[in-house]
């Protein structure tokens, strides 16, 4: 029993924090970027004003995450991004294919948990920055609301991931909030006026079938959707969650402070449009349908975005820049929205597509004027313009991955975050970034303690790529225009052929495409087209283009449109190739081409993109001769995903113990091996909502062992289904062999690795 006298004044419980790294936000960045500095040994305090982790992607907004992948409806391939955010979206799909928000919730606090070196606040906001001087932070101070603590929380480093940017905000930082005129840097998409300088707010619903009648009765504040919303016959009763993402509202008022205000408004919209399915009599088949969940928080996009020593713009990302600090990338379209949201006239979204990824530099990941403070997620260091590609989620962890290395190079360094610009710290840092799983196109991994750069790779078989398997066919309409992406090296381009079906007489172009950017995947230069008669019935055609080819690239096999023949299809799937479609994607504003309006600083080219899977199967190629045998060179090459080819060994499908070896002219002692496998970069893997056909991805190795030089086993795995695998051993194994024995994933997809590194320590 507890009793106090009356006492005039009391105080808050306060309690003391210090870390080597606070980072302020529990979204994906500040998530990703905590595990991440966890792991490179930094102690952690992640403080979050929420009761769960996620941010956006949480139960309590429900927005998938998405990055460079776009919904795969872009020309971006194997471009989901890597490191922790990988890990977390293969785990998610593999323990949540149904994109169940409360499961993420639970995944994600499991995957903060575990990390020893991460102290977690939930509940925690913080309201107050102490400095030492005018551009050093010494601590926050943040209230918990369910045990009622003061915190004051130490560190010599700072990470803002908090989407509004209260830390940069409090310190000083300078910031900028609203939209860039044109003239600022040169952008043809800065918006006017009458479009709006911010985008806004939006709050979603879940509905859910009870199999029995069910009324709706609206509050008194409902909207009537039918007269306030121009676009309400776009509702519909299926429709729910973040594919409502167009109910946006808030553009126009201060996206950090008139919040509550954008929520009421957002309230009254979402009640009205249940009203209007429920009891407007357009939607019978609504009548047993109940409104389930209703955000109670609204999913932020834009407010503050802080100055770093660079300003992303929109000359980066659609030419492609390359940047000498690049520590990150993009792939999202530039998207924009009117600021009026559901209640413009205009179209919700206005997206415009790259040719390919773009780079984020270090310079836009830490404040120009705040020395011990990093930038993580929507309020990185760019302008409005390249604000609309680089918000969404998975890059947004990314940068805040790029910022953990960072601060743990910082703290190993005892460097202000501006000072790793100079030359041997930044390759550093670019060298730890891809030692974590983290892709820097353009980038390649040269680690010097990598035992295996010194080790003899050789492997039991490669496949030597001459043609898809034959066995199983299924043919298809050719009712979009479909491709194969075929890698191939140098020389003569052999000969290849496909069995078609015609229903009548009929006339099929075939053309042979590649990319006018090196490493791309938009098909924009035809370097062969040929138009072949068909007769009814079924046949195989042959082209010799007789193609000379002056490096290894990718080669788009094209046959187009032709809704009178179909295509043989073949079961068989093979890392680092896949069959695109010149479809439409209407989530990502792609109508099969992207015009470029004139002046608009964009570029005009068409999609071709892959189909998810089930779908999605390889066209039925053989090859007069092989066009493509990987070896063993692309296990330390320090690329980890296809990009102008495979990077991956392959072992020959008819190989029953396939298996890659490492051997060393005297004994090594490795304590930590790091492989990573294939779990298909191109499936965009949306974490809510959305479900997946499968919770293992088919490419990706799931049972293998590790042998040393007499055959006895050091380490063996089942079931795996992760990207990246480091295996530690409690004692160092002494060896001159190691040896790494993997099952096929199955008989139509054969065993590849990426990648092995060895280390003593």
């Amino acid at each position: 029993m507890i009793i106090k006298d009356a006492a005039t004044k009391r105080e808050l419980k306060k309690e003391l924090i210090e870390k080597d790294l606070v980072i302020v936000g529990g979204g994906m960045s500040g998530v990703c970027g905590a595990i991440t500095a966890a792991r490179q040994g930094l102690r952690v305090l992640l403080v979050q004003d929420r009761p769960v982790l996620g941010g956006n992607a949480s139960s309590e907004v429900r927005l998938w995450i998405l990055g460079a992948t776009s919904h795969m409806g872009n020309n971006n391939r194997w471009s989901r991004e890597g490191g922790v955010i990988d890990e977390i979206l293969v785990e998610n799909t593999h323990r949540n294919p149904e994109g169940n928000p409360v499961i993420l919730d639970m995944i994600l606090l499991d995957k903060v948990t575990q990390e020893p070196n991460i102290t977690l606040l939930l509940n925690t906001a913080v309201y107050e920055v102490m400095k030492t001087d005018a551009d050093h932070i010494s601590a926050l101070k943040a209230f918990c609301s369910q045990n009622a603590t003061e915190y004051e929380l130490r560190a010599p480093l700072f990470c803002d991931a908090s989407g509004d940017g209260i830390v940069g905000f409090l310190s000083g930082a300078a910031f900028r909030m609203g939209a860039e005129n044109r003239e600022t840097f040169n952008e043809p998409m800065a918006p006017d006026m009458s479009y709006g300088e911010l985008l806004g707010h939006s709050l979603y619903f879940y509905t859910k079938d009870t199999g029995k009648p069910v009324a709706f009765h609206p509050p008194a504040f409902a909207m009537d959707v039918q007269k306030e919303i121009p676009r309400y016959r776009s509702f519909n009763a299926k429709e729910h969650g973040c594919k409502l993402w167009w109910v946006e509202y808030g553009g126009r008022l201060d996206t950090v402070h008139d919040t509550e205000q954008i929520k009421w408004e957002l309230w009254k919209v979402i009640y009205g449009v249940w009203d209007y399915i429920k009891n407007s009599g357009e939607f019978p088949e609504a009548a047993t349908y109940t409104l389930e969940w209703v955000g109670m928080i609204p999913g932020k996009r834009e407010s503050r975005r802080f100055e770093g020593d660079y300003m992303l713009s929109q000359t980066d990302l659609i030419e492609q820049r390359i940047h000498p600090d690049a520590v990150a990338y993009g792939g999202w379209s530039i998207d924009l929205h009117p600021a009026d949201g559901v209640f413009s006239e205009r179209s919700p979204c206005n997206q415009w597509h790259s040719k390919g990824l773009f780079q984020i530099p270090y310079r836009c990941l830490y404040s120009r004027n705040i020395k011990n403070l990093f930038l993580a997620g929507r309020i990185i260091s760019v302008s409005h313009v390249a604000f609309g590609a680089t918000r969404v989620m998975a890059t947004s962890a990314y940068t805040g991955q790029a910022v953990a290395v960072a601060a743990a190079l910082c703290a190993r360094l005892q460097k202000e975050p501006q000072e790793l610009l100079e030359a041997p710290h930044m390759a550093t840092l670019q060298k730890e970034l891809m030692k974590t799983g983290q892709y820097i196109p353009g980038k390649k991994l040269r680690d010097e303690e990598d035992l295996a750069l010194r080790s003899t790779v050789t492997a039991s078989s490669s496949i030597n790529f001459s043609g898809f398997d034959q066995r199983e066919l299924m043919y298809k309409p050719l009712t979009i225009s479909a491709g194969q992406l075929i890698p191939v090296t140098s020389g003569t381009l052999p000969a290849f052929r496909l069995p078609v079906r015609a229903d009548a007489p009929t006339e099929l172009t075939v053309e042979i495409r590649s990319s006018s950017r090196p490493g791309g995947f938009t098909p924009d230069k035809i370097l062969f087209r040929k138009q072949l008669s068909l007769s009814a019935g079924d046949t195989v055609i042959e082209i010799n283009s007789g193609l000379q080819l002056d490096r290894p690239q990718y080669l788009f096999l094209c046959f187009m449109k032709n809704e009178a023949v179909e295509i043989a299809y073949s079961a068989q799937r093979i890392t680092g190739f896949v069959s695109v479609f010149n479809g439409v994607n209407k989530a990502v504003s792609n109508n099969g081409k992207q015009q470029a309006p004139e002046g608009s600083g964009v570029d005009t080219f068409e999609f071709w993109c892959p189909q998810r899977r089930p779908e999605g199967q390889n066209l039925a190629l053989t090859f007069s001769d092989p066009v493509f045998v990987p070896g063993i060179s692309a296990l330390t090459n320090g690329v980890d995903r296809p990009t102008d080819q495979p990077n991956a060994w392959i072992a020959d499908p008819a190989d029953a113990h396939p298996s890659v070896s490492l051997d060393w002219s005297v004994p090594q002692q490795i304590r930590k091996i790091h492989l990573a496998f294939d779990t298909d970069f191109d499936h965009a893997m949306e974490s809510v909502l959305m479900t997946h056909p499968e919770t293992t991805m088919p490419f990706c190795v799931q049972r293998y062992q590790v042998e040393d030089e007499g055959g006895n086993i050091v380490y063996q795995k089942e079931a795996n289904f992760q990207t990246q695998h480091t295996i530690v051993f409690e004692q160092p194994v002494t060896t001159k062999r190691l040896t790494i024995r993997m099952e096929h994933p199955s008989g139509q997809v054969p065993a590849a690795l990426f990648s092995v590194r060895c280390y003593a320590e």
